[in-house]
């Protein structure tokens, strides 16, 4: 049993999709432990908050789009909207498109929270560049946002309507 688990961490390590997910939720655990350390007691930002804020655009974005992007129900993002809109970060506004839906949407406190936010992870991008290397950062910064265009192109051409 021990070896079998041995060869699955090595695959997990040898894994480039795997070592991303990772790094990205340590990071982003950090990034959220540093956040609510600074805001003192009203901080009271999740996980789950993070993945659900970088989902919205910027001209709002529907819950049901939100519930998709994110790979959850739409009751689980309106939970997590209602959570932030109590905070004061979110709001729920008419969709211009479609009067019956809303769109979720920050408000200047959100946005204020998102500039904040991304201050903490240039914070924690600038600590670890001293551990692995400026240059190194830079070309991990270069390799990801590469990788992040093809991904997106790939989404685009699989998306319904898409011309294959």
């Amino acid at each position: 049993m021990k070896e079998g688990w041995e060869q699955l961490e090595a695959a997990k390590r040898a894994s480039v999709g795997q070592l991303l997910l990772k790094c990205a939720r340590l990071w982003d655990e950090r990034a959220v432990a540093r956040v609510n350390q600074e805001g003192g007691a009203q901080a009271r930002l999740r996980p789950a908050h993070t993945r659900l804020v970088a989902h919205i655009d910027v001209e709002g974005t529907r819950l049901t789009e939100l519930a998709r992007r994110i790979g959850v129900t739409k009751q689980a993002v309106g939970q997590l909207v209602e959570e932030l809109v109590q905070q004061g970060t979110l709001e729920l506004a008419p969709d211009p498109e479609d009067k019956r839906a809303r769109r979720v949407r920050f408000t200047p406190k959100g946005m204020a929270a998102i500039a904040h936010g991304l201050e903490v992870l240039h914070q924690l991008e600038t600590e670890l560049s001293r551990k692995v290397g400026v240059q190194r950062m830079r070309g991990l910064h270069e390799t990801l946002g590469e990788l992040l265009e093809a991904l997106e192109q790939l989404e685009r051409e699989e998306a319904p309507g898409s011309e294959e």
